[in-house]
Order: structure tokens, then sequence, then C-alpha cells
């Protein structure tokens, strides 16, 4: 496998983060619609951790493509 094939498999690995990602917001989303159901008057308190918790898994996907972009500049050079 020559250096641009592994460089391609790398940024395609670093951006598989992106999946993960998807499937925690979707996951957090729906866990707070599903509290706020059940009990409605902790909306707020529930809502304040789940905005703590999206960007904590939003950061995650922004990690995953600055290492593509990364590996993409690298192999330029």
């Amino acid at each position: 496998m020559d250096a641009a094939a592994a460089a391609f498999l790398g940024m395609g690995l670093a951006a598989a983060g992106f999946a993960g990602a998807g499937v925690g917001i979707g996951y957090i989303f729906g866990k707070m619609i599903e509290a706020v159901a059940r009990q409605p008057e902790a909306e707020a308190r529930v809502g304040k951790y789940m905005w703590i918790g999206f960007a904590l898994v939003e950061a995650i996907a922004l990690y995953g493509l600055v290492i593509a972009f990364i590996i993409m500049g690298l192999r330029g050079k």
C-alpha cells in the first residue's frame, strides 16, 4: 500500500467519527424527549444538561474532521 492510499484510508477512518456522533446526538435528544414526556416540570433542568451533552458529542465529530483535514494536508507534501 502506497502512502496516498494510506492517507485516503486514514481520512476515511477519521471521518467515521461522524457516524458515532450522529448516533450520540440522536440518543441525547431522544432521551430528552422521553424525560420531558415523563416529567414535564423538569424540562429546564434536563434541557441544560442535554445541551452540554450535545456540545461534547459534537466536539468529538469536530475532532474527527480536524484530523481528516490534517491528514489531507500532509498527503500533499
